[in-house]
């Protein structure tokens, strides 16, 4: 197999169905989608595979859906998919996130993005989350009939893995750093009663 097929040197590229210039909107919300998945594999590889089993559960299938969405931007043609996305994928992040959100200790203010290298590369991932997530927002105001899944799905994820970078730190026992100016902003307890 080659990995080089030349038809990128004059700018265009590939689309399920079509083709279009790299640096089209819908290219790049699905170009920001393969980064967000490539700051999830670096995650992994951070966390011990004991301590997170069930992050690293979560991210593994996380990496497939993203690949689904990136599939789903990049289709022009009308053709039904074989694999459809389905609001399942949004429904578990919002239901892994309760649980995480239980475990995580209290929060009152901003946090500054880091701490262990898993936290760090999750949080990572969700600021590309959130660009993918407003060039998905152009190219629904630039395109009709798009699925809205990736869309919602991209808000809940970014979300996912600011919950997950608050527990991986939480289980290493690294605390997470306020921002130091920030108000109270989140009111009230984290934790369900």
């Amino acid at each position: 197999m080659r990995l080089y097929t030349r038809t990128g040197d004059k700018g265009q590229t590939a689309l399920i169905g079509g083709k279009a210039s790299k640096d089209d909107i819908r290219v790049e919300a699905y170009g920001s989608i393969d980064e967000t998945n490539s700051f999830v594999g670096l995650a992994v590889s951070y966390l011990d595979k004991e301590l997170f089993k069930d992050i690293i559960e979560d991210l593994e299938k996380i990496q497939h859906e993203l690949f689904d969405c990136g599939t789903e931007l990049s289709n022009v043609s009308k053709k039904e998919r074989a694999h459809e996305l389905s609001k399942d994928i949004i429904t578990y992040l919002e239901e892994r996130m309760d649980i995480l959100i239980d475990e995580a200790p209290e929060l009152e203010r901003f946090i500054l993005p880091g701490g262990s290298e898993a936290a760090a590369a999750l949080h990572v991932a969700r600021t590309v989350a959130r660009r993918a997530e407003r060039q998905i927002v152009t190219l629904y105001n630039a395109v009709e009939e798009i699925n809205p899944i990736p869309l919602k799905y991209m808000n809940r994820l970014s979300d996912y893995f600011f919950a997950a970078a608050r527990i991986a730190n939480a289980r290493l026992k690294i605390s997470d750093v306020e921002y130091e100016r920030s108000a109270r902003v989140f009111r009230g307890s984290n934790k369900k009663k």
